[in-house]
């Protein structure tokens, strides 16, 4: 069995590497994708042995941009005491080296440079870069700029100044440079801008080309027939040197920019910005949230109207004189209000699971409050549900309610005592056990000849669950046991 292990897994099993540098590494790889896309090349983030003529593969990035130089994944694996080795170099020379270009690796011409990363004098390690040359396209405006990005992105590496402070990238969200890339200028001109970056601004309803434009008026522009309501964008986003994430939406559509500050020793080279189309992404989104919200409501009227119906049969308890309806009533009423409880729940979040411990508590609080026992009840539960999915957590609520009451009514009866709910889930199935301190069961009790209507539900419930119900008297002859079990999955 294959283990991945992680950048701090290495750094722990090999190398005296402090937390503070570790995390550094890990924000590094966090956002070197822009890197790996940029300069068509497979990343290989090498860090130093406690013996530092042994360096070890702690993280790798594939480009989206090109095919792959590596066909391997090489994280954990070691290079040892080999002074000619490029990794080596860099990180004895703290220099960026390269191999002549066009090295064979498997038949494919492979370009390589090694990066190291320098912090407070010292060298964290080294960023490797693969290229494969049979991927790289003719040379054009989009190619040339890629590398020049990538060439800026190296050295702020080097230097120990990428990543840049700001916001985090949302990997699910946030753009990639295959999405659109725009070049900024110190100025805030726009001097390149990727066909899909085209693309993305014309989908938000920018006619004309942005070549040549102020970004952020183009953003100002574009902004002034935003749809509502909408977030602002807050803030300039080439304002300070951060890197900024935000939306962009119009009536038209929406799109995600991200923008990542460069930084040179003697110039200052502007922005890159990633951009992303995002408009079909957020439609979803919003239908997603609109539908949770209308299944929340939905569930939230059906409490409603079950409470209703509770408040309804307990009204006509009181009216009734008849012991046997008085009882049949506050029977159904307690089904009726079990069943409310789930819906409560459901319609408190977004899940279509259920933390069943919640509902547990309030069934156990409400068959106790409403028992007829003469002497003080303790409840307790004893374990955790976990989660339910919605289907089943109905069932349940009626089945947990029918044996809690059963336990009550039969075991305790009209003495002090305590019931123990007792949940406990092995891997898809959920057991569980209702124990009272009560009396035993009756001598040559057989749950199938029971004309109980509460173990009958029981029963017929847990058929249509799959699952299985039985009671017997604990070994010490004091009280019963009941086991409710289920595969939920």
């Amino acid at each position: 069995m294959t283990i991945m292990l992680s950048l701090a897994d290495v750094v722990a099993q090999h190398s005296a590497l402090s937390d503070d540098d570790t995390g550094w590494l890990v924000g590094l790889t966090d956002q070197w994708d822009m890197l790996a896309d940029l300069s068509f090349s497979d990343l290989i983030l090498w860090v130093p042995d406690v013996d530092d003529n042994v360096f070890w593969a702690a993280a790798q990035c594939r480009p989206t941009t090109g095919p792959t130089a590596l066909e391997d994944d090489v994280v954990g694996e070691d290079i040892a005491y080999d002074p000619e080795h490029l990794v080596t170099e860099a990180y004895l020379s703290h220099e960026i080296a390269a191999i002549s270009t066009n090295k064979l690796r498997a038949g494919i011409p492979v370009d390589v440079h090694a990066v190291p990363v320098l912090r407070g004098g010292r060298c964290l390690g080294v960023v490797e870069m693969h290229t494969n040359r049979l991927g790289v396209r003719a040379p054009g405006a989009l190619e040339d700029t890629y590398l020049e990005v990538a060439d800026l992105l190296a050295g702020m590496v080097h230097r120990a100044e990428f990543p840049v402070a700001g916001d985090k990238p949302v990997p699910w969200s946030s753009p990639r440079v295959g999405d659109g890339a725009v070049r900024v200028a110190e100025d805030g001109t726009i001097t390149f801008a990727s066909p899909n970056a085209v693309s993305a601004f014309r989908r938000l309803g920018w006619a004309g080309d942005v070549l040549g434009e102020d970004f952020q008026s183009v953003l100002t522009t574009l902004l002034a027939s935003q749809r509502e309501p909408v977030e602002e964008v807050t803030g300039p986003l080439l304002g300070v040197r951060r890197v900024r994430e935000a939306d962009v939406e119009t009536r038209s559509g929406i799109i995600r920019l991200r923008t990542q500050p460069l930084v040179a020793p003697d110039a200052s080279p502007g922005w890159l910005v990633l951009c992303r189309d995002t408009t079909d992404l957020r439609t979803r989104e919003r239908q997603l949230v609109t539908k949770d919200a209308t299944i929340r409501e939905i569930h939230h009227r059906v409490k409603n109207n079950l409470q209703t119906v509770a408040a309804l049969l307990r009204l006509q308890t009181r009216r009734t004189s008849s012991e046997e309806a008085i009882g049949a009533l506050s029977d159904a009423q307690k089904r009726v209000s079990a069943i409310a409880v789930v819906h409560e729940i459901l319609s408190q979040g977004f899940d279509s699971s259920v933390c069943f411990d919640d509902v547990a508590d309030r069934l156990m609080a409400m068959v106790r409050d409403v028992a007829n026992t003469g002497g003080a009840v303790v409840m307790d539960r004893r374990g955790s549900f976990g989660l339910v999915p919605a289907d089943v957590a109905t069932n349940l609520s009626l089945v947990l309610t029918e044996v809690l009451q059963n336990a009550l009514e039969h075991g305790v009866r009209d003495a002090a005592g305590t019931v123990a709910v007792e949940p406990h889930r092995n891997g898809n199935t959920l057991v569980v056990d209702v124990t009272n301190d009560g009396a035993p069961l009756p001598e040559g009790f057989v749950l199938a000849d029971s004309h109980s209507l509460g173990l009958s539900i029981v029963t017929a419930l847990l058929t249509d669950l799959s699952g299985s119900f039985e009671m017997t008297s604990l070994t010490d002859g004091a009280g019963t046991r009941a086991r409710i079990t289920l595969v939920i999955g």
